[in-house]
């Protein structure tokens, strides 16, 4: 793998582990199956695109793309939780309704980005790099988005979300809105999955309405790999797990698409991912049964223990 593809898959990884922490939110600390991914990926790609194009600071450009994530998933929580439809459909509605958005939004099938300045022409006018310059941008992007995440559920509002998700009668039997929590959750959620996407179609030079497919799948992969190699003990390390994840994931697709020697084909990436995606559950699982097995063994070795000293 040159070092040219070497690069390419570290920005490609650093961003898609803002996808997988908004995955980790919704399908971990919610248990809230959100197929809106594949729709707000491209929405934050769409919206940050036209305001460029409008002559828009990108900074404030990629902030808007933000908002239009937060809203996409308010709508979709809403769905599920103000009028009753079941979660998995809320998603697909709302991913569905998104493609025709980005659209209007862009005016558009596409919008070109190569005659205006990006959050990475800006960031090379700071600071000069070379090839790692963008590197360093997204990897701010998303150490930013986990230190985040880590500190906003560990305040009062988190804790409550996290409950929400564990055990939602609990929770609201110890007065916590659940229906607020998943609002916020989802909101949240989302809003990292449209800052992906706003970061990916200006480090491409285009948005297009068709690049979301396939996101949530993506995101899926990079957390379940990431919680086969850390685990998921706690919030700081399944975090971690996300970018770690994000990265052994695109890593792992380049240096397969490098290794034209045993006939892996571009048009195998979807195969390729298959396979990553079920070796990672294999392993995700295999670490969760030793662990059932280590905390079963215990109080058997504490018994045995208090024995010989008696």
């Amino acid at each position: 793998m040159s070092l040219f593809a070497f690069i390419g898959a570290l920005e490609t990884g650093l961003l898609f582990s803002l996808v997988a922490l908004g995955v980790f939110l919704s399908f971990r600390v919610l248990d809230f199956p959100d197929l809106t991914v594949d729709g707000s990926f491209p929405l934050g790609a769409a919206v940050a695109a036209a305001a460029l194009a409008a002559g828009v600071d990108p900074f404030l450009a990629t902030g808007l793309a933000i908002l239009a994530g937060w809203l996409a998933g308010l709508v979709t929580a809403t769905l599920n939780v103000r009028f009753g439809i079941m979660n998995l459909l809320a998603g697909i509605l709302t991913m569905v309704a998104l493609f025709s958005i980005n659209l209007r939004i862009m005016g558009g099938p596409n919008v070109p980005l190569y005659n205006v300045d990006t959050v990475f022409d800006v960031a090379e006018s700071w600071i000069d790099l070379g090839m790692w310059t963008n590197v360093v941008l997204i990897g701010i992007f998303a150490i930013g988005a986990k230190l985040i995440s880590d500190w906003f559920l560990k305040t009062e509002i988190g804790l409550a979300l996290r409950a929400s998700g564990e055990n939602p009668a609990m929770a609201e039997a110890q007065g916590i809105a659940v229906g607020r929590m998943a609002l916020i959750g989802m909101a949240l959620s989302n809003g990292f999955v449209a800052l992906a996407g706003a970061l990916f179609a200006q480090l491409q030079g285009v948005a297009d309405v068709s690049m979301g497919i396939g996101t949530i799948v993506t995101g899926l992969a990079a957390l379940i790999i990431g919680e086969a190699i850390l685990g998921r003990r706690m919030v700081f390390i399944a975090t971690l797990g996300c970018i770690i994840g994000a990265l052994v994931y695109r890593l792992f697709i380049a240096m397969s698409l490098s290794a034209g020697f045993i006939g892996i084909e571009p048009q195998d990436l979807n195969l390729v991912t298959a396979i990553v995606v079920a070796i990672a559950v294999i392993l995700s699982k295999g670490r969760a049964q030793r662990s059932r097995r280590k905390a079963a063994a215990a109080p058997a070795r504490t018994v045995a223990a208090s024995k010989r000293a008696g």
